[in-house]
């Protein structure tokens, strides 16, 4: 830690580094210009960096220059139990490797602090409509689960520094936001602002509160957990001012729903965000947050909010302790993070969005970012009251309606807006269509317990919203099974079902197999559509029901006033909910910890948890950059949900048969997601999502959907695992083609492991969303982008021909690929080589990321002992 800039924090026992002053020695007056995320970023290199090279990175910052890494040591890392564990796992195989090698097994230990939320294990199996659909739900995680529980349980007393929060407690970003986020740090008697990593792309939810944090996938969670440097360039930093206010009855779902399609419009993929303006100003923290869960969505690496009042009293709200709310108030205004600081920041860019444009809208029917205002449904021809079967579903059925995800239970508005919905309609005797299967999964306990203050958790129960979990679950393609009559009316009719949900995802098969769109909603619509029981419905002008005298009820009757539900916010959420929920959940026991043994006892018959296979085998073949053959020509918008599916996993597909070979009961697969610390499995699921379009496979000059593959050079199509299987059975080294946007959607690190362990040794794209590039990165996949203008189809790719790569990787050099086509013909293609750091490039060397793990460790033992 460097002392040279350290000082006495007034009003504080602690110490602080004045990084103003580190600033405005390189050059008088640049710190007031610095963005936020300038100025936090130069703390980090004030407090951490190596002397000798600060005042070049420092430069870096001032300037805007982009030409040279810079290190960045987050504070903590976060992570859900499905990318957490599999971490962990590979840190638990890590440990065997160096035991077999001589070293010491229980060194290897996260030095940053990690937590641990258990939340993406359960399904919906008893919907909210049912008694004790809690309490079952939790049964079946448990059960499902046990394998890798029994493997967490393990990790939070044999690893130091991680803290595991079990399953029922919430969803790791509400919980971070409200309570494990203090947004200053004080350790060690040194103030400084909270960054961190997290294991999800919608870690940035904690932006909100002025917290420099970004969602990583699990590899470089790893890296930073033991202790190396993120290294980074400058980011594009983008000033994103906020104006005007939200019309009444307009939602903050509405609002960042219409964000969303405008800043993936304005191409902010990457960048840093910074919030602000007299409409950012009037936005609760609730507000904020939902506006930050959303970053990923409109492709962007973080959305930050300033320190400001609004802060402070969400601290209060959510029962922080009186020292650390004054603690940040002190902090913010002294180095500059305080909102009036930042009144000259300058930004190489600037958006403007007003707040008062935004209507009642929905996201869908397959993205996120496409807005589908609800008073647009009937010109784009998904609406329309369509005359029905007695007694069978209706087209556009609404099979699954869920309030659930931490997007909109974080925010108290949007959950009181969907109980008052629910109670208004309970009046008039509207009801649930029974095919709706409906849900309410908090975030937090905390939901609860204000919605049974404000007496409108009974008349959510009465809907059918009870709740089901405290998880992450619809949205997370954790839907449950549906009833089994209305799933076989759904496949004997082929209907076209839906599902609304409150989320941040509706990605093409990610929400349930037979919802076959997903429309993404605020929670009061939710509720809405759950009455009207179909989406090809105008829900602005359309009949939702009829009251107890017949008469007609629509939307506009049964919505809220603002008045109302502001009133019922201000008395009903209350700072001694969120103590009396988070103070027993953290209070945790590591009693037990010298007890433990360091390396864990792999269960053999287990498909959840099994040693990773990265230190052996397919993974320790040379690496091979000649002769490749593609697995997959893809089209622009491949999402991790395509390369790695989360949803539940079906008998018939590759990951079933290998289950059901397994002795597992077919009401036990669980999804893709829980069996991903089991590499035999989770290889099984690699480009297995039903929706996939593999441009090698067609019929009739048209594209087949499905996980299907051309093996070459017989030109016989199988299914997708059947051709892995295939050339990994010839040691034949694979590529992929793909176009733009490639990886998009959630942090899974499977999307790059799959393609790994399958011998795809390069993956050429028109562009990468950050964190699967720097996933494949760290499995040792070479990630090469092509030049502006030129794509798979300028080239007349087919699938038929083999490529070669020429030249040496390094940071964002031109290498040449080679296309060697079937008749004979031979064309070179420049192509940028992806590895964007010095960093990346001596990961990529070693084979990836946990291969230098064990490396750098060995060689570190070995001169300790020398």
């Amino acid at each position: 830690m460097n002392t040279d800039y350290r000082k006495p924090l007034p009003g504080t026992a602690l110490d602080y580094f004045d990084t103003r002053e580190a600033v405005e020695t390189i050059q008088p007056g640049a710190y007031a210009k610095l963005p936020y995320t300038s100025r936090v970023l130069a703390e980090n290199l004030v407090r951490r960096c190596d002397p000798a090279m600060l005042t070049d990175a420092l430069k870096q910052l001032i300037e805007r220059k982009r030409d040279l890494d810079f290190p960045w040591y987050p504070a903590r890392v976060v992570c859900h139990d499905i990318l957490g564990q599999t971490a962990l796992v590979d840190l638990a195989g890590l440990r065997d490797a160096i035991a077999e090698q001589g070293g010491d097994p229980a060194r290897v230990n996260p030095v940053v602090p990690t937590q641990l939320i258990v939340d993406h294990s359960l399904a919906v199996e008893h919907a909210g409509f049912e008694e004790d659909a809690f309490e079952k739900n939790r049964a079946i995680e448990d059960r499902r689960n046990d394998d890798r529980f029994h493997f967490i349980n393990w990790t939070k007393t044999a690893f130091e520094n991680v803290d595991v929060i079990p399953p029922g407690n919430g969803i790791m970003h509400q919980i971070n936001l409200e309570k494990m986020s203090p947004v200053v740090q004080a350790r060690d008697g040194v103030a400084f602002p909270d960054t961190c990593v997290g294991t999800d792309s919608h870690t940035p939810m904690v932006d909100a509160l002025g917290v420099i944090a970004v969602g990583v996938g699990g590899l470089e969670a790893e890296s930073v957990m033991l202790g190396r440097a993120s290294m980074m360039r400058l980011p594009d930093i983008i000033g994103v001012e906020l104006s005007g206010k939200l019309k009444p009855g307009i939602t903050s779902t509405d609002m960042v729903l219409a964000i969303t399609e405008f800043l993936r419009r304005e191409r902010v993929v990457g960048a840093y965000l910074e919030f602000y303006g007299e409409g950012a100003e009037s936005l609760s923290v609730g507000d904020r947050a939902t506006i930050s869960n959303m970053t990923p969505e409109y492709g962007a690496t973080a959305a930050m909010f300033y320190i400001d009042g609004q802060t402070i009293d969400y601290l209060k709200l959510t029962g922080r302790e009186d020292d650390q709310v004054k603690l940040v108030e002190t902090y913010a205004k002294e180095t500059g993070l305080w909102a009036d600081s930042l009144k000259d920041a300058e930004y190489e860019r600037v958006l403007t969005f007003d707040l008062s444009s935004v209507t009642r809208t929905l996201a869908g029917p397959s993205n996120p970012h496409a807005l589908l205002p609800t008073s647009e449904l009937a010109a784009r021809g998904v609406s329309g009251v369509v005359e029905n079967e007695e007694g069978k579903m209706p087209d556009g059925a609404v099979i699954i309606a869920a309030i659930t995800s931490c997007t909109n239970t974080s925010n108290p508005r949007n959950m009181v807006a969907a109980g008052l919905i629910a109670r208004n309609a309970n009046k008039l005797g509207l009801t649930r269509k029974p095919w709706v299967k409906s849900s309410l999964a908090p975030g937090s306990k905390t939901v609860k317990m204000y919605l049974e203050e404000a007496e409108l958790m009974s008349e959510l129960e009465n809907l059918g919203f009870g709740v089901v979990a405290y998880a992450c679950t619809t949205c997370n393609g954790m839907s449950g099974a549906l009833d089994p009559v209305i799933q076989q009316e759904i496949i004997d009719r082929d209907l076209y079902a839906t599902a609304v949900l409150s989320g941040n995802r509706n990605f093409d098969g990610r929400i349930h197999p037979h919802a076959k769109q997903a429309f993404l909603a605020s929670p009061p619509l939710v509720v809405a559509y759950a009455i009207a029981g179909t989406i090809r419905f105008d829900i602005e002008k359309d009949v939702l029901g009829h009251d107890q005298n017949g008469n007609p009820v629509t939307l506009k009757d049964i919505w809220p006033a603002d008045e109302e539900i502001d009133a019922i916010v201000k008395q009903a959420v209350k700072p001694e909910q969120f103590r009396k929920t988070y103070i027993p959940m953290f209070d945790l026991d590591k009693s037990a910890r010298a007890e433990i043994n360091p390396l864990y006892d792999w269960r053999p018959e287990s498909t959840y948890i099994r040693r990773p296979p990265y230190w052996e085998g397919n993974m320790a073949r040379p690496r091979g950059l000649a002769g490749m053959r593609p697995l997959a020509v893809l089209p622009d918008n491949i999402t991790t949900d395509h390369l790695s599916p989360s949803n539940a996993i079906q008998m018939n597909s590759a990951a079933g048969e290998y289950l059901h070979k397994m002795g597992l009961p077919e009401e036990d697969f669980n999804s893709y997601a829980t069996h991903r610390g089991d590499h035999l499995t989770a290889q099984r699921a690699t480009l297995a999502n039903p929706k996939l379009f593999n441009e090698m496979v067609q019929e009739n000059g048209k594209v087949t959907q499905g996980s299907l593959a051309r093996v070459e050079p017989e030109g016989q199509v199988v299914r997708m695992w059947e051709a892995i299987e295939t050339y990994m059975s010839r040691k034949q080294p694979l590529i992929v083609i793909a176009g733009a946007d490639y990886g998009q959607g959630s942090s899974r690190d499977w999307a790059a492991k799959g393609v790994a362990l399958a011998g795809v040794e390069a993956i050429v794209a028109e562009g990468f969303e950050r964190i699967h590039r720097t996933n494949l990165v760290g499995m040792g996949v070479l990630p090469l982008q092509f030049e502006e203008g030129t794509t798979r189809k300028t080239l007349v790719i087919d699938g038929t021909e083999t490529f070669d790569v020429l030249g040496e990787p390094a940071p964002r050099v031109n290498l040449t690929l080679i296309i060697n086509r079937a008749n004979g013909e031979r064309e070179e293609v420049p192509v940028i080589c992806r590895l964007d750091t010095a960093e990346e490039l001596s990961i990529y060397a070693a084979g990836g990321v946990l291969q230098r793990f064990a490396k750098d460790f060995l060689e570190s033992t070995e001169g300790a002992t020398a």
